[in-house]
């Protein structure tokens, strides 16, 4: 969770499902990664079981290093094997990437009542989470919503195969061995035994979808079985870890996530955006005001769409979902998919649906024409993300036009021009 990964009929088609919305394959909960891994005798684009079966042996001294016994370690890599599968999983990238519309769309649709029915399920357990953690019910049903679709689709991979297949290919090698080691710590530790230790195809587990180095930050053993039990049909220890992980990520009882909002007529956007903040009396005073009616919060402009979209104001515990999970998208999806559980509104702003979805190609124009210009983007990968937005507005302000962040085909016209 601290700064990567979070994934709809498997779990590995719900996290190629938020990749297509710009959501990181690094963004499930947790994943840290890191560690004395260089140098390993990676794939290198040439994957075989001979070579995996070489990296094994390479690894394990590592391992060993790093604290896993010698017996895990053995027990847990005897039947793991190069899956080529897994790699192409990994390799795959869509052209397009779905528009934030269209991702709450689908991240919410019918959920919202399933939500309401699983509230009523888990009442009991849901308010001794919340008495402990101060982490409303819808929004921890919302994390696991959005995760797994409460507990539907978990993923069925092996975890340990698939970490060191990943680990071996090299692409991210020294993240992916890294997070083998904490899934070996896990069993080690009895929570789980590799057998049972299944999920995603890029290492998240259980119903809300852990990496393993943010299960042995973050996971609570809530029911009392002596197990942190993330993986069987109770969710109970899922359900905890995941309000355990908010709120020690800044999550602030009391206070909600935020809200839709209405700016007034000339807004200056250069005061939109997660970097600046101000009070809720400023705000007020700017002419911002909140479509319930309620007093305006503290907090963040968050305008996705630009200045033609709905406009949020985002408080502290909207960071705190980012942290779970870096994409605006999930986090308003985690948002909004709580608010349908708890009975409340909906985005009462028009998104403009009529736009044309721009490519990954497009986007990746859009950076390197912005960088040619002296605006740096912090890279070219087609991901538009805070420091590209940044740029985006900053190229805004240099024509003189609405600095509203948001890229569409009118501003790949004017880069272009």
């Amino acid at each position: 969770m601290t700064r990567r990964i979070s994934r709809i009929a498997t779990s590995a088609v719900l996290i190629l499902a938020l990749a297509g919305c710009g959501v990181s394959l690094n963004q499930t909960p947790g994943a840290v990664g890191g560690g004395n891994f260089g140098g390993l005798p990676t794939a290198g684009g040439q994957g075989s079981e001979a070579g995996f079966r070489n990296w094994v042996q390479s690894f394990r001294p590592r391992a060993l290093a790093a604290g896993i016994s010698p017996g895990t370690f053995d027990s847990a890599m005897a039947g793991a094997h190069y899956q080529p599968s897994i790699v192409a999983l990994d390799r795959k990238q869509s052209e397009f990437t779905k528009p934030i519309w269209d991702y709450l769309d689908g991240a919410i649709g019918t959920r919202g009542a399933t939500g309401r029915s699983k509230a009523a399920q888990y009442a009991s357990t849901l308010s001794a989470i919340e008495a402990r953690y101060g982490v409303p019910r819808e929004i921890v049903l919302a994390v696991w919503g959005m995760e797994s679709n409460f507990g539907a689709n978990r993923g069925n991979t092996q975890i340990v195969p698939a970490l060191a297949t990943l680990a071996y290919d090299g692409r991210r090698g020294e993240f992916f061995a890294g997070e083998l080691v904490a899934a070996l710590r896990i069993i080690q530790s009895g929570d789980v035994d590799s057998a049972h230790m299944v999920g995603s195809w890029a290492g998240a587990m259980g119903h809300t979808q852990f990496m393993p180095s943010s299960f042995l930050s973050h996971a609570v053993d809530f029911n009392g079985d002596g197990r942190r039990d993330i993986w069987s049909n109770d969710p109970t220890d899922a359900l905890a870890s995941t309000a355990s992980y908010l709120r020690q990520n800044g999550w602030r009882p009391g206070q909600s996530w935020g809200t839709e909002v209405i700016l007034p007529q000339g807004f200056d956007f250069n005061q939109s955006g997660k970097s600046v903040q101000h009070s809720g009396s400023q705000w007020a005073a700017m002419g911002v005001r909140t479509v319930s009616g309620a007093p305006v919060p503290s907090g963040s402009i968050l305008a996705p769409a630009g200045a033609r979209g709905p406009a949020f104001l985002i408080t502290e515990n909207f960071r705190a979902i980012l942290k779970y999970n870096a994409s605006d998208s999930y986090a308003l999806g985690v948002a909004y998919l709580g608010e349908a559980i708890a009975g409340r509104r909906g985005i009462q702003g028009g998104w403009p649906r009529g736009d044309r979805t721009l490519s990954n190609s497009e986007k990746a124009e859009i950076q390197r024409l912005l960088m040619a210009r002296g605006f740096d983007t912090g890279g070219v990968d087609g991901k538009l993300g805070s420091q590209s937005t940044e740029a985006i507005k900053a190229f805004q302000r240099s024509r003189g036009v609405t600095p509203d962040g948001y890229a569409d085909t009118r501003l790949l016209a004017m880069l272009r021009s």
